[in-house]
């Protein structure tokens, strides 16, 4: 995935639109949450063994697929019109993510972000 290829693509998408006027921060950060809600709504009232099941549904992989796509599209939208660098970020966070749980201290904790006091700026 190349994803300043993808950028690009959505940079001239939005400006054959004349969306541009339309894609601030603000605006972009509140349709990525929308779109997480709708990924959220895929998975509501499902169990966890029927979530897991759920993707070799075939309509609901294709459903999950545009969702996933959706958030990814506005994602990356944001972080060009922000000037954030998503590859170095991600590396950055990784490595931050390593420190702040290292696999010895956390091995099988599902709790361990919760447990830390920074559960907001975990992954």
């Amino acid at each position: 995935m190349d994803i300043s290829a993808i950028q690009q693509q959505l940079r001239a998408f939005s400006a054959e639109r004349d969306w541009d006027q339309f894609h601030n921060p603000k605006n972009l950060a509140m349709a990525l949450s929308v779109e997480a809600a709708e990924l959220v709504e895929l998975y509501q009232w499902l169990t966890p063994e029927q979530a897991e099941a759920a993707s070799h549904d075939p309509a609901f992989a294709t459903r999950l697929g545009e969702e996933l796509a959706d958030i990814l599209l506005y994602l990356l939208r944001l972080a060009d019109r922000t000037g954030i660098d998503l590859p170095a970020a991600v590396a950055r966070k990784q490595q931050l993510n390593a420190q702040k749980y290292p696999a010895d201290a956390v091995q099988g904790q599902a709790k361990s972000a919760l447990n830390s006091g920074q559960h907001h700026s975990s992954t």
